[in-house]
């Protein structure tokens, strides 16, 4: 039941999230929902910094990296880039802190929210990119 829970924490987040941003620009969305993609990895930041876990700060800035990346392309490419950026995120969710080694760095309530947050945000840019509304 708590799982249940703290899913749907993650999709409420997400869609108060969509809901401030989704009558803007195409172009204010995508920063948004790009900024978003990389606090999202800097939270697993701040966890390892207070876990004071050096090697998982190390991993968890690689990961704000690598989501970044995907924001940055997504500017100059397609907004598909930042979709695939917020589906592959909940793969470093759950491989990483849900049932791999960083499970002692960010707490469980944390990782099960970011899923259903992460994939909320997804299938509104690809919904939104499928009916042209995002470049």
């Amino acid at each position: 039941m708590e799982v249940i829970f703290w899913l749907a924490v993650g999709v409420i987040a997400s869609a108060v999230l969509l809901k401030c941003v989704h009558h803007k620009s195409s172009e204010f969305r995508l920063k948004i929902l790009g900024y978003a993609l990389i606090i999202a990895a800097l939270i697993y930041v701040l966890f390892a910094i207070l876990a004071s876990n050096l090697a998982w700060i190390g991993i968890e800035s690689l990961g704000v990296l690598l989501y970044g990346a995907f924001y940055i392309l997504s500017k100059s490419r397609s907004s598909y880039l930042l979709a695939v950026g917020w589906l592959l995120h909940p793969i470093w969710d759950v491989g990483l802190h849900l049932v791999g080694p960083g499970s002692s760095v960010a707490p469980e309530w944390y990782v099960i929210m970011c899923i259903s947050f992460d994939i909320t945000i997804a299938w509104y840019l690809l919904a939104q990119a499928r009916v042209g509304k995002i470049a």
